[in-house]
């Protein structure tokens, strides 16, 4: 199983960012998908999660500017991130608890390969 994000890049604080997430391989089921992120010098940190259902959780610092969501037919995730600020700049992981076919049927956590944001005053 392979994540595979993007949509990083550079934008002025108050801009708007897509960042997409897609799973492939033997896939069986996607449980929980997420977005987490980590800043330089930080630790890594979840800011949005959502479940197969289409239930969703996100960070304090991210409600009401940033929105999860996913096709489960595509096993995409997405962020939408709108009114960005400096301190949302990091590199961008996605996440997902995968059921996979291989040699029988084993759920583990996957992670994606990583997208830059950067938020420029």
């Amino acid at each position: 199983v392979q994540l595979q994000a993007s949509g990083g890049g550079l934008v002025q604080a108050g801009g708007s960012l897509r960042l997409s997430c897609a799973a492939s391989g033997n896939i069986v089921t996607v449980y929980n998908m997420a977005w987490y992120r980590q800043a330089p010098g930080k630790q890594r940190n979840p800011v949005a999660t959502i479940t197969s259902r289409g239930d969703t959780n996100g960070a304090d610092s991210v409600k009401g500017r940033f929105t999860i969501s996913r096709d489960n037919a595509e096993n995409t995730v997405y962020l939408q991130m709108n009114s960005l600020k400096t301190e949302d700049t990091a590199v961008y992981y996605c996440f997902a608890d995968v059921v996979a076919q291989r040699f029988g049927r084993r759920r583990d956590d996957y992670w994606g390969q990583g997208t830059l944001v950067t938020v420029s005053s």
